[in-house]
């Protein structure tokens, strides 16, 4: 164990010794908030989530590890300080483990250096804070599945930028593992087993999984207490909600098509605005259905 902190203190500590810390870490936060913000739109949502900033990690991932990835073996390659690591007495899963466990350490704080992101989102609402730390975790586990793809890359070339082009592709493929542009490819003559087995490979499922599915689980467990209660602050607004079906309801009449349903949501919704509740979130739709019960 000695000599694998000895790997991982002087790889991590590499990191800082060149600006390639502060430009990865800083293109990170800003690619990540703006992609949030503007791309997302965070505000425009009116949700107290940060789904918004998740749904852009894999994407980002795509890009950024592997420029993290590529010099972890390359480098050594053709430096030609590899012979001499392997000639420290260190063994081989000493040196992998320990490389990869700095590079995923460093990744993990520049993660963890978007907690403003957590702090804003719990200021502005009451956010479900168990979906939040769950996408976190997801995010931080995609990132070492990213770093290992790019660390087994970059040990197979000499070239950085050879690692960096394979390490994009490869985890690209991972991503849309699960989506018929990758699965269709093995439709036609592999076995459903195998196929099935391709999809379970998808990054990207496996983080919706993890990001959305505690949420989904709260929800189910704890969503109908809240409206029991009275308590509507953690979902999509009232007040969208309406600006959407009016849009609908708009083009129905442009189209000469009549949706009777939709218009009577609206007008419920609209009841439920007089009551008070524009900023309530649309489960408050039972609010108004036992308003009329009592009437």
């Amino acid at each position: 164990m000695h000599n694998l902190f000895t790997i991982f203190r002087r790889e991590f500590g590499s990191y800082f010794a060149t600006p390639i810390a502060f430009v990865f870490i800083v293109i990170f936060l800003v690619l990540a908030g703006a992609f949030a913000f503007y791309l997302g739109g965070f505000y425009e949502r009116n949700q107290a989530d940060l789904a918004p900033f998740f749904d852009f990690h894999p994407w980002l991932y795509l890009f950024l590890i592997p420029a993290l990835s590529m010099r972890l073996w390359a480098e050594e390659r053709k430096s030609g300080t590899i012979e001499l690591l392997m000639t420290l007495p260190v063994t081989t899963w000493q040196a992998v483990l320990g490389k990869f466990l700095a590079a995923w350490c460093f990744s993990g704080l520049a993660l963890a250096l978007t907690f403003p992101m957590w702090i804003t989102v719990n200021y502005l609402g009451d956010p479900d804070n168990g979906a939040i730390l769950a996408a976190y975790v997801g995010s931080f586990l995609m990132a070492g599945g990213f770093l290992a793809i790019g660390s087994c890359l970059s040990a197979a070339t000499r070239n950085q930028v050879i690692a960096f082009i394979f390490t994009v592709v490869v985890c690209f493929g991972f991503l849309l593992a699960g989506f018929p542009l990758v699965l269709g490819l093995f439709e036609g003559w592999a076995p459903q087993a195998i196929v099935d087995a391709i999809a379970s490979l998808s990054f990207l499922t496996h983080f919706d999984t993890i990001s959305k599915g505690a949420a989904q689980s709260w929800q189910m467990e704890n969503r109908w207490k809240t409206m029991n209660d009275g308590k509507f602050d953690f979902g999509f607004a009232v007040e969208w909600m309406r600006k959407d079906l009016r849009i609908c309801l708009q083009e129905a009449r442009n189209n000469g098509a009549e949706l009777p349903v939709a218009a009577l949501i609206d007008q419920f919704y609209a009841d439920v605005v007089g009551m008070g509740g524009h900023r309530w979130d649309t489960s408050s739709l039972i609010a108004r259905l036992n308003r009329h019960d009592k009437g």
